[in-house]
């Protein structure tokens, strides 16, 4: 990927789309990495017997996923100054998590854009949320 100019950003530019296969291994994985040791994220039985039908992703797992969705896009000279998500319908093993996202503001004298996300499955949205990156390198 080319090297991102924070001076040819524009509102309502859109970030690519990013596609991830969402596993049991990532789901343990990610909880396991987390320390979230909750059984509903390894355990398939402990989650069946609270009404859920596998188990299903943590929202560290998931704030993970969309910190590399955005840094793949704005690249290593641009760091995430705020996260703010919100988690909707659950990651499942099986399902596919569909980024999306578009820069909603820019503050040139600050370096940084607000970028707005939403990551979705079957189910529909699993995330949502807004991101601000802040620019370090200048063009």
């Amino acid at each position: 990927m080319d090297k991102l100019s924070f001076a040819k950003l524009r509102p309502g530019d859109d970030l690519p789309e990013l596609r991830i296969e969402i596993t049991a291994k990532l789901i343990v994985g990610g909880a396991i990495a987390s320390r979230d040791f909750q059984d509903v994220h390894h355990d398939q039985d402990a989650a069946q017997a609270l009404g859920s039908p596998d188990i299903f992703m943590n929202i560290l797992t998931t704030n993970g996923l969309v910190g590399r969705y955005v840094t793949d896009w704005c690249g290593p000279g641009a760091r995430l100054k705020k996260v703010d998500i919100k988690l909707g319908a659950p990651n499942y093993p099986g399902d596919r998590l569909v980024f999306s996202g578009v820069i909603s503001s820019k503050n040139d004298a600050a370096r940084t854009v607000e970028v707005k996300i939403a990551g979705r499955n079957r189910l529909g949205e699993h995330v949502s949320g807004a991101i601000c990156v802040e620019f370090q390198v200048k063009e």
